[in-house]
This record gives C-alpha cells, sequence and structure tokens, in this order.
C-alpha cells in the first residue's frame, strides 16, 4: 500500500481512498501511528515475548510488556505489575484519589488529562464519534466501540471461572470479584469495602450528605442520577413497566418486578427460623428482627427502640407533636395517615348516605327519624327494607353483614378507594 509524499501532515494521516485499498476508516495524527495500524490488518508482529508467547509490532511494544513479567514498575500497595512509570504513576491514583485534571465548567475532577479532555466534550455538545449503524454519536471512540458490539452481540471477554462473556474488559474485572470476594475499594469513614469504585462513591454520599442531582420541576435533590431519573416519572407521570397480568404500571422495574409476585405467589426470602417467606429483602430483614430482638431505630428522647425507621418517625411526633397528615373536609389534624384514613370514613358515610338517599338513624320503609340506636334496632326487624351494612368499594348498602362480607370478595369496583368493610351511623 502506496502513501502520497506531498502535502502536509494531513494528507497522510489516513488510508486511502480508494475502496478497494482501504483497509479501515481509522485516522491517525502520524505516519507512524499509521505505520502500525497497517501491520495489523497485515498480521506482522516480529517481536516475540520470550515469556508468554505474545507477539508485538515494535521492540518498545515488547520491552514495555517485558516490564510487567519482571516487575520493574510494580506498585507497593497492591502488587500489581505495570509497563512503563506513566502507567505505575496513573495506577497509584487509584489508591490515593489524587485527581489533578479540574474541569473549569463544573469542577469535576479527573486521574487523566486524557479523561477531561473528553469530558470537556459534554459541556461543548461535541460528540464527533457516530455509530454507523444507529446514528448515535458519542464523546469517545472507547464508548462508540463499545456501543457497536450491542448491533454486533460481540462480547470477547470471557469469565475463567463460570464461562460468562462481557462486552467490556472492566464489567470482567468487576465480575471477576464476585468469585474472589474481593472489595478493593474503602469507605475512609466507616471502613466499609466495595467491589466497584461508583459503589464507594454513591456510599460516601451519605457521610457528606451531598445531593449534586436536582430536580429542575420541584428542585429536590438525591445523590443519585437514577433516583432523579425515576423522581421525574412522578411529575411526568410515566410508567414504563406494565404488568401483563393486571395492567397496572410502575416507574421501576423493581417494583414491577416486586409486584408480579403478587400474581406468581412468589416468595423468594424465606426465614430460616420460622419459614415464612417475603417478597421482598426488605420485609424478611425486618422480620428477622422479630427473632433476634434487634431495634436499631433508638428514640433519643425516651431511649424506646424500634425495629424499623418507619415506626420511629411515627414514634417521634408524640414527642415533636407534629401531625403532617390533615383532613380536606374538616382541616383536623393527624400524625399518622391511617388515622386520617379512618376519619375520612366519617365523612365519607355521610356522603355516601346522601346519595342513596338514606337519612342517618332513619329506616328505608319508614319515614319518621329514630333517635337512638336501640329504636332504630327494633324498628329495622319490622322495617326489613332496612339496608345498613355498606361495601367500602363501591358504596352498595345490604341488609346483611354477610351479604356484604361476600360482596366485598367478589367486588371489582373500586372508585371508593376504601379496603375495609364499613357500616352507616345506625348503631351509635
Amino acid at each position: 500500500m502506496e502513501l502520497e509524499a506531498e502535502g502536509d501532515r494531513s494528507d497522510i494521516t489516513e488510508h486511502p481512498r480508494n475502496d478497494k485499498q482501504r483497509l479501515c476508516d481509522k485516522r491517525f495524527r502520524t505516519k507512524k501511528h499509521l505505520s502500525t495500524r497497517k501491520k495489523l490488518h497485515v498480521g506482522e508482529s516480529r517481536y516475540l515475548c520470550s515469556e508468554c508467547g505474545k507477539r508485538f509490532f515494535s521492540p518498545q511494544n515488547l520491552c514495555d510488556h517485558v516490564n510487567i513479567h519482571t516487575g520493574k514498575y510494580k506498585c507497593t500497595e497492591c502488587g500489581k505489575h505495570c509497563k512503563s512509570s506513566a502507567k505505575l504513576t496513573l495506577h497509584r491514583r487509584s489508591h490515593s484519589g489524587e485527581k489533578p485534571f479540574e474541569c473549569t465548567d463544573c469542577g469535576k475532577r479527573f486521574v487523566q488529562s486524557g479523561n477531561l479532555k473528553v469530558h470537556s466534550r459534554i459541556h461543548r455538545g461535541e460528540k464527533p464519534f457516530e455509530c454507523t449503524v444507529c446514528s448515535k454519536r458519542f464523546v469517545d471512540s472507547s464508548h462508540l466501540k463499545v456501543h457497536s458490539r450491542i448491533h454486533s452481540g460481540e462480547k470477547p471477554f470471557e469469565c475463567t471461572v463460570c464461562g460468562k462473556r462481557f462486552a467490556q474488559s472492566s464489567q470482567l474485572v468487576t465480575h471477576n470479584r464476585i468469585h474472589s470476594g474481593e472489595k478493593p475499594f474503602e469507605c475512609n469513614v466507616c471502613g466499609k469495602h466495595f467491589a466497584r469504585s461508583d459503589s464507594l462513591v454513591m456510599h460516601s454520599r451519605i457521610h457528606s450528605g451531598e445531593k449534586p442531582f436536582e430536580c429542575t420541576v420541584c428542585g429536590k435533590h438525591f445523590a443519585r442520577s437514577d433516583s432523579l431519573v425515576m423522581h421525574n416519572r412522578i411529575h411526568s407521570g410515566e410508567k414504563p413497566f406494565a404488568c401483563t397480568v393486571c395492567g397496572k404500571g410502575f416507574t421501576t422495574q423493581s417494583y414491577f418486578k416486586v409486584h408480579s409476585r403478587i400474581h406468581s405467589g412468589e416468595k423468594p426470602f424465606e426465614c430460616t427460623v420460622c419459614g415464612k417467606g417475603f417478597t421482598t429483602q426488605g420485609y424478611f430483614k425486618v422480620h428477622s428482627r422479630v427473632h433476634s430482638g434487634e431495634k436499631p431505630f433508638e428514640c433519643t428522647v425516651c431511649g424506646k427502640g424500634f425495629t424499623t425507621q418507619g415506626y420511629f418517625k411515627v414514634h417521634n411526633r408524640i414527642h415533636s407533636g407534629e401531625k403532617p397528615f390533615e383532613c380536606t373536609v374538616c382541616g383536623k389534624r393527624f400524625a399518622q395517615s391511617a388515622q386520617l384514613k379512618v376519619h375520612s370514613r366519617i365523612h365519607l358515610k355521610k356522603h355516601l348516605l346522601r346519595h342513596e338517599d338514606v337519612k342517618p338513624y332513619a329506616g328505608s320503609e319508614y319515614p319518621s327519624q329514630v333517635h337512638a340506636a336501640a329504636a332504630l334496632k327494633s324498628n329495622s326487624t319490622v322495617h326489613s327494607g332496612f339496608k345498613q351494612f355498606c361495601c367500602g368499594k363501591c358504596g352498595k348498602y345490604f341488609k346483611y353483614k354477610n351479604d356484604v362480607i361476600q360482596h366485598f370478595e367478589r367486588c371489582t369496583d373500586d372508585r371508593l378507594g376504601i379496603i375495609s368493610l364499613f357500616k352507616p351511623r345506625v348503631s351509635e
């Protein structure tokens, strides 16, 4: 393959434009890099490593590789061998946390100058690398390379333990820690270890209280970007995960997964003490405290302990006097939502009685008012048409309690939103 010798450097930084001669579309800044690339296509690799048999295009590449075997550039923290002093310097920053390169736009810091350069394209909106299949654009060529494997299905990195394959080498490295149990990232506040660096970053925000992701609608802040994405669905009403059985929609896949267990009856979390099963790990964890007696949430005022944060939060309102739940009809306030729900039935009973044209303390066949519950009870036996039991779902009235119980179990109309039975004000 011949290259033109005339013109400036930009004329020789790509393969010839003739489609029959061009081997790939990759572009290069120097003739040397282009020459190395050509050797990749023709399979020319003359320099052999005597230790592992790996071949290289240049003696410099072989020398760098041999340094890994000899341990010339060895990390004193973890024992990793690097091929050059520059690579060792970069690696040491993973232990020290040093990030000397700072973005002037947002203040984010990076270990390498190259990473900062790629990051800067986010602020400029620059995405120079385009997928030839779906036209999606990327800020970095490596991101495009990984993305292209979605279309090709290529997963070149295989786990030697379980055989699982991955599209990225970093995914394999993280996966291998499942088998090895390695957790190299340690929190310097509480000492907890993590298998992934991003997990440590998320965890550290618990201690710092940092919540860098803000909702543009209500101003609420979040520690995680995915938490903000889920929160935004409250404002948009988006529920992308729909149950194929009942059609109910959910904002997150995890909520949908838990819901689906209602239909399947699956309870994957089983108590080893009593054998009781649970649909979520959270419910199981709370239940286990019944056997262990653990009450991790303690009131700082009276010292009382609680098994869940929810119970602890409600208890604190006894001391603070807080009553955040207000009745929209009469303005009465309550410390618990359950108390408000029970209270709301008083207004709902009166409302239903007006719609059904049934007056309190009056039999449907007896026109006069009955002002005593005992009198009404005796009257209702005479005036058999009186229906005092009401379905909490649809508002339908029944004469006998057993009838309304049987109806309630079959009723599919949930317009009233009440999940229990109630009886109008006839027994007071």
